[in-house]
């Protein structure tokens, strides 16, 4: 019954969209407006649903990661979606005379996204932003576990869209999965790599274009040049920031034995520095994402690592919801089940290696990252490491800011993604560019034009035709 209803709300959303296939650019910027409309006049009440899910999520944390996200992607879309849109002229060889080639691009159809928990309106919105910035329409399904934001979001959506434009459907694993077999004109999915497995096979029944943004084992390599009082403080909040409930967080430290005890020391001061009060720590999601945590640490310790907590623990923090306290883990066992799984959370194990190659060994050992993080001065090192490592993105001297940049793709690689977007990435992922070819003869001579000359039957001017051409 379920997907009987989707399949017919899908045809719907479609016979829109063939009503109106080439929106014009006022329509597009106009459709991108709203969705800025749309949080700027909500964003208190957004606030509130996602403290409401989190139990804790300061809403200054919320501004930045997830409403400045959007209104960045809106305005470097308006900035430059005309420059987007204008077909783009290639050459001709010589052969095709006066023929003139050029690409423009075209909208795909409907977009399906499916929307995670951990950023619910940042990765709900900015990749619809940029598939209705190509000319498409919309249909979002964001996640059941972060429920009360996804629902205020649907009700919001409903109230600036009409829903041939841009619709939500909201529920829990069986929609999903309907959700994902629809025959989609591209579908974009953000989750883990065990979901993302499965989107793509429900996908592969209709042959749907898919991207997929997950996740993996992001390292920090801290080199033996790096300033650790500052290495500690940008890996502290690019680990803590959400409570480690991000895609791109450093997942654990690759360092030399000589500088571990001083750089833990550095982590536990930036951590007291940044995040000692507990209502700007972001709290577990829910009791499941908190279990999980705590089995990750007790595996790891029961498996002989050593524990440094980053914060005090605190007396009151049973009555703070799904609190966890964060954790750096050393002397980890490399079959501990955290350096196996992506942790999506506040604990940070340390692993020694002895020199840049044992390090660029041990990261490309690893699935291909989301993210890759170097901390150092020594040009010649992060060269190396640049060159010789794979991820989806680097930032350097600092954590998550590549992601900021608009005018820079954001996916992985490997299995931590296919496709990109943000910026003119996400309006290519969301455009066809259409091959287009008008041909005409040498000087207007009609008799030389395009095919004519390599027409069967072959004789000797063909073979003029092949000499030439070599």
């Amino acid at each position: 019954m379920t997907v009987n209803r989707l399949t017919l709300q899908l045809e719907e959303i479609k016979a829109a969209y063939a009503a109106q296939p080439n929106p014009t650019l006022e329509v597009r910027l106009e459709r991108i407006g709203r969705i800025e409309k749309l949080v700027a006049a909500n964003e208190e009440r957004i606030c509130k649903a996602l403290e409401a899910d989190f139990g804790v999520r300061n809403p200054i944390e919320t501004r930045l990661a997830e409403f400045q996200m959007i209104y960045q992607a809106c305005k470097h879309a308006r900035k430059h979606l005309k420059e987007w849109m204008k077909p783009s002229l290639v050459d001709t060889p010589s052969f095709l005379g006066s023929s003139q080639a050029w690409t423009e691009m075209q909208s795909l159809g409907v977009v399906g996204i499916m929307s995670p928990w951990n950023y619910p309106v940042q990765l709900a919105l900015v990749p619809a932003i940029a598939a209705l910035a190509a000319g498409n329409r919309v249909w979002l399904k964001p996640s059941e576990r972060s429920l009360r934001t996804s629902g205020y979001l649907a009700s919001l959506i409903q109230e600036y869209f009409h829903p041939s434009e841009f619709c939500v459907t909201t529920g829990g694993v069986d929609v999903a999965e309907s959700f994902a077999a629809l025959p989609f004109d591209h579908l974009f999915f953000t989750g883990s790599e065990n979901t993302g497995k499965k989107v793509m096979r429900a996908a592969a029944n209709h042959l749907t274009p898919i991207t997929l943004e997950l996740g993996g084992k992001s390292p920090a390599m801290i080199d033996l040049s790096a300033n650790l009082p500052d290495a500690a403080k940008s890996i502290i909040y690019g680990k803590l920031i959400n409570g480690g409930q991000t895609c791109i967080a450093p997942d654990y430290v690759l360092i030399h034995q000589s500088q571990c005890a001083a750089f833990v020391a550095e982590l536990q001061n930036a951590a007291r520095e940044q995040f000692s009060n507990v209502e700007e720590f972001t709290s577990a999601i829910d009791s499941t994402q908190l279990a999980r945590w705590q089995l990750l640490a007790k595996d790891a310790v029961e498996r002989g690592a050593q524990v440094a907590p980053l914060l005090p623990l605190l007396p009151l923090q049973e009555s703070i919801p799904n609190y966890f306290t964060p954790l750096a883990l050393m002397n980890v066992p490399a079959d501990a089940l955290i350096m196996q799984e992506e942790i999506f959370g506040p604990i940070l194990p340390i692993v020694i290696v002895e020199d840049i190659t044992a390090a660029i060994h041990y990261v490309n050992s690893k699935p291909k990252p989301l993210a890759l993080y170097w901390f150092g001065k020594d040009r010649n090192t992060m060269q190396r490491v640049l060159h010789e490592t794979r991820s989806g993105g680097v930032t350097i001297n600092d954590t998550l800011l590549h992601v900021a940049v608009e005018d820079l793709p954001f996916g992985g690689v490997g299995a931590s993604g296919m496709g990109a977007y943000h910026g003119k990435a996400g309006f290519d992922t969301f455009s066809h560019r259409k091959s287009i070819l008008q041909v005409r003869g040498f000087f207007g001579l009609s008799f030389l034009r395009g095919t004519q000359l390599a027409r069967p039957p072959y004789g000797k001017g063909v073979k003029r035709l092949l000499r030439w051409l070599r």
